[in-house]
């Protein structure tokens, strides 16, 4: 399988039977989503930064991307995806309503998109959420989860290789996004300030490493 980091909360995971595409953003945030196609888009949540549908085209396989937005099972183009009711804040979804946490199993390899997950998770979704090899996790706050709550989450699932997302960077829309803790804030406050930093991430079932391992993508 081969990860590619599209910015904000958005990856390409591309596998040998078909690709997946996670929360896709419109230009809203500050700058646009480059030219992506996919057999699959996931979506967490209803926000426009993360659910820019018409901004990923289909594939030779699949006409238009196969949406999914929901909690459940689904089994498309030898992929499968299993979604796990969230929320977007700390208050059951008070203030920002749910999110979705969807595992995605590419090629034998279980990666858990987590959205804009504002929690900790409790012990039943840790459950439902089950196996984790790849992690994408939010890290920059305010509107997720932060640096120290990212790190808690780790623990929980226990991943081989940790990508942060959702942190502010210098194409960000300051107005936006501003208050967002930069990606080396969390990699300061884990001790993961070795982490590697890559184009791409290429990698089997087989040659996950034994010890967690967080990876910055460019």
């Amino acid at each position: 399988m081969e990860i590619a980091y599209l910015g904000h909360a958005s990856f390409k995971f591309r596998g040998k039977t078909a690709s997946v595409v996670s929360d896709p953003f419109d230009s809203s945030i500050g700058f646009s989503l480059s030219r992506v196609s996919g057999d699959i888009v996931t979506v967490s949540h209803g926000h426009q930064d993360h659910k820019h549908v018409a901004g990923v085209s289909g594939t030779t396989r699949r006409a238009q991307p196969f949406v999914i937005d929901a909690p459940g099972e689904y089994e498309v183009s030898g992929i499968s995806v299993f979604g796990t009711r969230t929320f977007h804040d700390d208050e059951q979804g008070a203030k920002r309503g749910e999110n979705v946490v969807f595992v995605i199993h590419v090629d034998d390899v279980a990666v858990a998109h987590l959205g804009d997950l504002g929690h900790v998770l409790g012990d039943s979704q840790v459950e439902d959420i089950g196996e984790v090899d790849v992690l994408c996790v939010p890290v920059g706050g305010v509107i997720t989860i932060g640096p120290k709550e990212a790190i808690a989450v780790i623990n929980q699932l226990q991943p081989a290789i940790v990508l942060p997302m959702h942190y502010r960077t210098e194409r960000h829309t300051k107005r936006l996004f501003g208050d967002l803790a930069a990606v080396d804030v969390f990699l300061n406050e884990g001790g993961y300030d070795q982490a590697r930093r890559v184009d791409k991430l290429t990698l089997t079932k087989q040659t996950l490493p034994e010890e967690t391992e967080v990876v910055v993508l460019k």
